[in-house]
């Protein structure tokens, strides 16, 4: 399974939109094919920012509202929060590139 940690309803206000640092969170879902392929390309991307941001996954399946409060509509989709907002997203599989481009315009 992943190396992140899982957010849930139950920790979502403390966990990503109480944290001091900007939070990556992956939603995706477990009969996800594209899911499973970009959740090793966010464990490198976390790794390699490790201290610069918190990165994080939510099942879409167990937290259908969560999901929905945020308008992911297909998944994967990485929503990025910053004191509380969802300041940038990307949906579907992209290359590690990508998202260390996303993080680097808001993450210093």
């Amino acid at each position: 399974m992943s190396a992140l940690p899982d957010v849930s309803q139950a920790n979502f206000q403390s966990e990503v939109l109480g944290s001091s640092q900007p939070v990556l969170v992956d939603f995706w879902a477990p009969w996800c094919g594209p899911c499973r392929m970009l959740s090793p390309v966010v464990e490198k991307v976390a790794s390699l920012n490790a201290g610069k941001a918190k990165f994080v996954k939510l099942n879409t399946d167990e937290n259908p509202s969560i999901a929905g409060q945020y308008q992911v509509a297909g998944i994967p989709c990485l929503i990025l929060f910053k004191g509380g907002q969802p300041v940038d997203r990307i949906v579907g599989y992209v290359p590690q590139n990508v998202i260390e481009s996303m993080l680097s315009k808001h993450v210093a």
